[in-house]
């Protein structure tokens, strides 16, 4: 769908009666209706035709919302600046996050704080549970 389809799609929600959304729902996702009011789902609609143009989210926020959604966890991000210590069988790893946001670890950088860890544990592990980032949800990080 071009820039401009789009604008005339989404220009077009707002005259479209009750019936019409409803029809252009299941036409655009093929997903059950949501009971929704039709101002509601005139909002929904265009952030679904929107993110059929721009990719939608990136998997990382959608995998922050639907953790906070679910809120048995909760992770903290790792930011610029930070030192991430963590013995693991008698020695201490530390891994630093640099400015730019790259994760260095043994002289090294690395693309996730998964992949330190499971280079450190030889198994698979979360990165941010592994380094204490990720808590239960309740508990002070």
């Amino acid at each position: 769908m071009s820039p401009a389809t789009l604008d005339t799609k989404l220009a077009a929600l707002a005259g479209a009666s009750p019936a019409q959304l409803r029809e252009q729902w299941l036409e655009v996702t093929r997903r059950p209706l949501p009971r929704v009011s039709p101002g509601l789902l005139r909002l929904a609609l265009a952030w679904e035709l929107q993110a059929r143009v721009s990719g939608g989210l990136p998997r990382r926020v959608s995998q922050k919302l639907e953790q906070m959604a679910a809120a048995k966890t909760s992770t903290r991000d790792i930011q610029p600046g930070m030192r991430l210590v963590r013995e693991w069988n008698g020695k201490v790893h530390v891994v630093t996050i640099a400015e730019d946001g790259a994760i260095h670890w043994n002289d090294r950088a690395w693309k996730s704080l998964s992949e330190v860890a499971r280079t450190i544990t030889g198994t698979r592990w979360s990165g941010p549970a592994f380094f204490g980032l990720k808590t239960k949800a309740g508990r002070a990080a």
